[in-house]
């Protein structure tokens, strides 16, 4: 019923439209005829201005059938472009071959004696000329009767085609847009000096700093959707530079181009654009093959991995989501999150620890999951240190309770997310997690059993990003453990798509490695955040080093000396060559793991079963407390 209203509406407001144009463009059409004649003839005597007026009665009223069926009435004066003056020449040209028409079928006729052939062509031109001329011109006054427009003052990175895109939009706007396109920045040199629709290219991204002074910029918008990351980061490090506090990025250019990105579109520069991590793409249908259709179950639903699992996997139109978090806020947000963009995907959340064998029993039994992520785990290095009980419950009893359903109920794949910190473990929560990948490779059935093994992720909770974000806002100091520190990064959404691919490519048994390209020292992490808000390192905001905290190492690593990896048919994912199976000695040995933290036994007993597991495992017991022997000074000694 609205929609029919709102039809009811335009086509209200065309008609009167149509009724304002056909009272401007009749009579100027008809003057147009008449000055035709006049120039063709140098006057208009009796017998002529006859000709003329009968002609007239006729195709007066046909041009203003054509220029309607052109649709030219529907396109707005206000936003008349060169686009619209090609249609414009159309509607003439149509208009000029019916004249032309008339003149070849009544020329026998009484009154078409002595008629110039050549007035068609003086019409055509003229009728071009004028009809553009006044669209032009309302344009002109429209633009100049508008008040000075409100906004931010911006520079456009990029004089392309998304560039100029980009620059249309926010002048017709006419006041409405955000921004106040001041002028364009340009890395190519051949475009330095040129004109863009009355916006000048006035330099380099490197030059940002003499233009902000100059011209007033309060912003950069990046207009370079086909830019690298590195690309970006380093027109970001010249705008930061430059102290420019807002800085937007454009999305990609088929989008802009076709019209499908608008200004509410535009980004925010995030952690991945200015570390410089080239983004990942790739096939989708041998995710489709093992997705599509398919009940999945995701533990750890409510966190960083588990809740992107969610999104991408509900992407691929499974027939079930099943949401398993033991956090029912995390969960609450996820689901609320799930229901309100997805409509046609089913969905079901379950409050359950995944170590809860009952629990988890009756989410396997209500809902046969075809295909487990399991995301599920304790993650935080220094926390674990103290309390590695629930580190060994959580992410070893969780995984062998959840594999165990899983080989039970048929599920056809189960994939593992396993950590860089796996490889020669020095914390609790890597050497957990070696268990863990370990004993899936012992695990009978028929289930496939697929380990992904990736660094740190992007702005996931508890990571360094937003920690060091919140100490710059907060004016510092920000925290490094120690200055010689590196670490790997991907992006969440990165990560989550490579362990989809890496789940189509696994057959039961494999440990997949991504590629997270090179490692960052910390602190070079830190000193770019400092700069993103346009301060100086030691300077503005002093950067502090405080010492590692137990069980963090200064290098991380993706494979153990022994592994090696092999190629797949995925870019950015290998496999780790390791294919030991550890036999029933390795699994009743995790069975005692499990049973010790389940009992209480001492910290130093669980840690010397770990040693025990994953022999690279390097392994610092704390030292047992000093006792000082106080000499006695009574009397009698």
């Amino acid at each position: 019923m609205l929609r029919d209203m709102l039809l009811g509406y335009t086509e209200k407001y065309y008609r009167h439209k149509i009724i304002i144009s056909s009272v401007v463009e009749l009579p100027l059409f008809a003057a147009i005829f008449l000055a035709s004649y006049w120039i063709r003839l140098g006057g208009l005597d009796g017998s002529h201005l006859r000709q003329a007026l009968i002609l007239a009665a006729f195709y007066v009223p046909a041009k203003f059938i054509v220029f309607r069926a052109y649709k030219l009435y529907r396109i707005s004066f206000r936003f008349f472009s060169v686009y619209d003056t090609i249609v414009v020449l159309k509607a003439a040209l149509v208009s000029a071959a019916l004249l032309a028409l008339v003149g070849l079928v009544a020329r026998d006729l009484a009154f078409m004696q002595g008629y110039p052939r050549s007035v068609v062509f003086i019409d055509f031109l003229l009728t071009v000329f004028a009809s553009t001329g006044l669209r032009f011109g309302y344009r002109m006054f429209y633009s100049s009767g508008v008040s000075e427009p409100s906004g931010m003052k911006v520079l456009i990175a990029g004089a392309g085609n998304a560039g100029v895109r980009l620059l249309k939009e926010l002048k017709t706007a006419n006041g409405g847009a955000p921004y106040i396109p001041v002028a364009f920045i340009d890395d190519d040199p051949g475009k330095l000096g040129s004109i863009i629709r009355g916006t000048r290219v006035v330099g380099s991204s490197a030059d940002m700093p003499l233009l902000v002074k100059e011209l007033g910029i309060e912003g950069l918008i990046i207009s370079i959707p086909s830019a690298t990351s590195s690309q970006v980061t380093a027109i970001v490090e010249h705008a930061r530079k430059a102290g420019i506090p807002h800085i937007k990025i454009m999305p990609g250019i088929s989008d802009v181009l076709s019209g499908k990105v608008t200004l509410g579109d535009f980004k925010e520069v995030t952690s991945e654009d200015f570390l410089g991590r080239e983004s990942v793409s790739g096939e989708i249908e041998s995710i489709a093959s093992y997705v599509k259709d398919k009940r999945v179950m995701v533990t750890g639903a409510g966190g960083s991995i588990g809740s992107e699992l969610c999104r991408q996997v509900s992407s691929f139109e499974p027939a079930l989501l099943i949401m398993v978090d033991v956090g029912d806020t995390e969960l609450f947000f996820i689901n609320q999150e799930m229901n309100e963009k997805l409509h046609k995907i089913k969905t079901v959340s379950v409050i359950a620890d995944v170590k809860d064998r009952v629990a988890m029993e009756s989410i396997f039994d209500a809902h046969s999951p075809d295909v487990v992520f399991h995301a599920a785990a304790y993650k935080h290095v220094p926390l674990l240190e103290s309390t590695p009980r629930e580190a060994v419950l959580n992410n070893v009893e969780g995984t062998k309770v959840t594999a165990k359903l899983s080989v039970r109920h048929g599920v056809q794949k189960f994939i593992f997310i396993s950590t860089d910190k796996a490889v020669n473990p020095t914390s609790v929560m890597g050497a957990t997690k070696r268990v863990s990948e370990n004993m899936l490779r012992e695990v009978r059935g028929r289930t496939e059993f697929v380990s992904v093994r990736f660094g740190n992720v992007l702005d996931s909770r508890g990571s360094v990003i937003p920690i060091f974000r919140d100490q710059v806002r907060r004016g510092g100091p920000v925290t490094v453990t120690h200055p010689d520190m590196t670490r790997y990064f991907m992006s969440i959404r990165e990560a989550v798509y490579l362990v989809l691919q890496a789940g189509a490519l696994g057959k039961g048994g494999e440990v997949f490695v991504l590629d997270m390209g090179e490692p960052v020292k910390i602190v070079d992490l830190a000193r770019s955040i400092i700069r993103f808000f346009g301060l100086e390192p030691d300077k503005d905001v002093p950067i502090v080093f405080t010492g590692l905290r137990p069980g963090e190492k200064l290098y991380e690593e993706i494979l153990t000396a022994e592994e090696g990896t092999t190629m797949t048919t995925r870019k950015k994912i290998f496999v780790a060559n390791d294919g030991n199976h550890f036999g029933r000695e390795y699994v009743e040995d995790v069975k005692n793991l499990i049973r010790l933290a389940e009992s209480g036994a001492p910290n130093e007993t669980i840690l010397r079963m770990l040693k025990h597991l994953v022999p690279s495992y390097k392994l610092k017991l704390p030292e047992p407390p000093r006792v000082r022997h106080l000499k006695s000074t009574s009397a009698g000694t």
